[in-house]
């Protein structure tokens, strides 16, 4: 089964091809300076070209389908939903925080996967290893980075580009108890995401991005009608 993946999430986009029996076909990752519109489907073209596949060999579309950037977001899912309906294949979304948390490889530590929600907030969920199954512990939620260290008293790896941006508050919170990587191992691959939606399948009609909270046009419509 070939798969492309999508993840348009976080500035950094990532796409990639991956097959069942041969593993990781190729993977793009770009820091986009621009709008992930103005990028990701040449990006998608160039993956195809430097592969030598064919659109019409992928068998599955998988996507992250957020929290993150509501632009990327919605563009990211869009453009999977798109290209699943056009060539009649299944769809797959996963979450960008599960995807985060799964360039761990420690099995012996917990993680806290966060994403950069501006002004020391996070997207953040708090995963907790299960013989050799990641779990999320509680609900994925938007908070005060302050808060949410302040309740951790285990050691926790800290992944994400929320541990990069506030890696000296996290420090200064939580000492020895926080965990780090290479900085690279925070960046979501598409490659991890084709790999994680191996064995998933959502409806293709009722898949929606997952936001975490409203986004602020959201919040101000709301407000308008009270």
């Amino acid at each position: 089964m070939l798969i492309l993946s999508i993840d348009t999430c976080t500035k950094i986009g990532s796409v990639a091809l991956y097959d069942t029996k041969e593993g990781l076909v190729g993977e793009i990752n770009i820091n986009a300076k621009q709008n992930h519109s103005d990028l990701i489907m040449s990006t998608i073209d160039s993956l195809f070209s430097l592969t030598k596949r064919n659109i019409k060999e992928v068998d599955k579309i998988a996507v992250s389908t957020g929290p993150g950037s509501f632009t990327g977001i919605r563009i990211g899912v869009g453009i999977a939903k798109g290209l699943a309906y056009s060539l009649n294949k299944p769809i797959a979304g996963i979450n960008e925080l599960d995807l985060i948390a799964h360039n761990s490889n420690n099995n012996s530590t917990k993680v806290l996967a966060m994403i950069d929600a501006r002004k020391e907030r996070v997207f953040y969920g708090i995963y907790k290893w299960e013989k050799d199954e990641l779990i999320l512990e509680g609900e994925y939620g938007a908070e005060e980075l302050r808060i949410i260290l302040e309740k951790i008293n285990t050691p926790i790896l800290c992944l994400g580009d929320g541990a990069i941006i506030y890696k000296q508050l996290i420090e200064e919170i939580l000492g020895e108890k926080a965990i780090f990587t290479k900085e690279v191992n925070s960046i979501p691959r598409a490659g991890i995401l084709a790999e994680m939606a191996i064995e998933k399948e959502d409806n293709l009609f009722i898949l929606e991005p997952y936001y975490v909270n409203k986004s602020q046009a959201e919040r101000e419509k709301e407000l308008s009608h009270n």
